[in-house]
């Protein structure tokens, strides 16, 4: 893309066109040509970036089921939301599943809501590996908030966490036998926590074990991890999970976790770029020779003579 043709774009996004939205995602997104300067272009007004809201949880907990009740609560309120559903990838196309499209389509026609699915692609934490991209160029466009659900996460997926402003777990009755296992990584995560299909038996019991984790941990701010019971199926809890949500957000609290995400993420860059000239085919054609060459082949010396 030319500079030109990226300054119109980037114009006709921050004017809330979706068409240049879903170009300017799939731009980044599959790296194509222009990407990256199209990202370092991107500006914010600080007191105008919508509060990114992650939902998370193991599979089958109703995530899907309790974003599409907390859009509609919003959209009711006229509020302009961005929703980003990281689903499984596709082991034929490498692109994502789309299950969650199926679950919002009543959602597709409202003027107010962009939807957009993602793929893991790989990616071990629940995210994809470009969310942190799509997620920058969504702030960039006018929209109240941006939701993104995870592709369902266990203990050490939690990137999530660092990635939003507000993180929201939901859990079902059955995982309290599991919630000493996941106490040291998905349960540390929660800004809010949402006792999903709480209709059914154990959901008291699930809610006391939360209750007592809640008040063994030391409170990290002035917030107060509430515990709300939904069922979201039935749209019961929804609004007080909206409200909860406001509230968390209308504090502009710090995220501790997110210099870290970002640090992760530029490694990554920094590597791609310092490698971006490194030809695989070249490299191991090179290696070959060398071990056809040489009795003891030495790695380390083949490197520091030729790479570094």
């Amino acid at each position: 893309m030319t500079p030109t043709n990226i300054a119109i774009l980037l114009n006709d996004l921050s004017n809330g066109s979706f068409k240049a939205l879903a170009r300017a995602i799939s731009i980044v997104e599959n790296e194509a040509e222009g990407y990256d300067t199209l990202l370092q272009k991107l500006s914010f007004d600080k007191s105008q970036i919508p509060p990114i809201i992650g939902i998370t949880g193991p599979p089958g907990a109703g995530k899907s089921t309790l974003v599409n009740g907390i859009v509609q609560q919003l959209s009711e309120a006229n509020k302009r939301l961005a929703i980003v559903a990281v689903d499984p990838t596709s082991p034929f196309n490498w692109g994502a599943v789309l299950g969650d499209r199926i679950r919002w389509a009543a959602h597709y026609t409202n003027p107010n809501v962009y939807i957009r699915s993602v793929a893991t692609r790989g990616s071990l934490g629940g995210l994809s590996d470009k969310i942190i991209e799509i997620t920058e160029v969504l702030k960039a466009a006018p929209f109240d908030y941006i939701l993104v659900e995870t592709v369902g996460v266990g203990q050490s997926e939690v990137e999530i966490t660092g990635l939003a402003d507000t993180t929201v777990v939901v859990l079902v009755p059955e995982a309290g036998d599991d919630i000493q296992t996941m106490k040291a990584g998905l349960m540390e995560i929660a800004d809010i926590f949402v006792l999903n299909k709480a209709d059914r038996p154990e959901a008291e019991r699930m809610a006391q074990h939360l209750y007592l984790m809640l008040h063994e941990r030391p409170q990290q701010n002035e917030w107060s991890i509430p515990i709300l019971k939904t069922v979201a199926s039935k749209s019961e809890g929804i609004a007080a999970v909206v409200e909860q949500i406001q509230q968390h957000s209308q504090m502009h609290l710090q995220n501790p976790k997110r210099p870290l995400l970002l640090t992760q993420k530029a490694l990554q860059i920094i590597q791609k770029q310092r490698t971006k000239d490194i030809n695989r085919q070249t490299l191991q054609q090179a290696i070959t020779q060398q071990i056809q060459q040489q009795q003891a082949f030495n790695l380390y010396s083949f490197l520091a003579a030729n790479y570094f």
